[in-house]
């Protein structure tokens, strides 16, 4: 299991990397609405959610974290970003194997317990589906800047 996991994880870091390297570095600051992150900040969180969550949940129980929103300078750092972040993901689930995935994790706030669940829930939510949510918020962004989407699975509009 933990390998198929590792090999879903390298792949849809292929499929993060043709949206990265879509990013024109001009509009990194630019966002769809004053709530929203800028191109470059939801890059940089989509490219460091898998080795943040891994590092999140690699204790048993993890203060709830307060998550920076630092804003790139260059499609540079967002590639280099995303592959220490898949390598670092990679890394603690093999340490973690099959048993590991299957002991508890608690997040807490100030002693308080928001969360208790077995690690392999919070890493397919967190480390995996969050980057696919993030993935999807990107590729509109692509859209209303007016750049070409990739496909992820599949051709994309743009491919036809």
């Amino acid at each position: 299991m933990i390998e198929d996991w590792i090999r879903e994880l390298k792949r849809e870091a292929e499929s993060t990397r043709l949206l990265l390297e879509r990013l024109p570095e001009d509009k990194l600051s630019w966002r769809p609405h004053p709530r929203s992150m800028s191109l470059g900040q939801l890059a940089l969180h989509a490219a460091g959610v898998p080795g943040g969550l891994a590092l999140l949940l690699d204790e048993a129980v993890s203060e709830a974290p307060v998550v920076p929103l630092p804003e790139p300078t260059t499609r540079q750092e967002l590639l280099e970003a995303l592959e220490l972040s898949v390598s670092l993901a990679g890394s603690k689930l093999r340490e973690w194997g099959e048993d590991g995935l299957r002991n508890s994790w608690k997040l807490v706030s100030k002693g308080e317990t928001i969360l208790e669940a077995p690690r392999i829930d919070m890493a397919r939510t967190l480390m995996f589906n969050h980057v696919y949510h993030h993935r999807g918020q990107l590729t509109v962004y692509l859209r209303l800047l007016g750049i070409s989407v990739p496909g992820m699975y599949g051709p994309s509009a743009d491919d036809q």
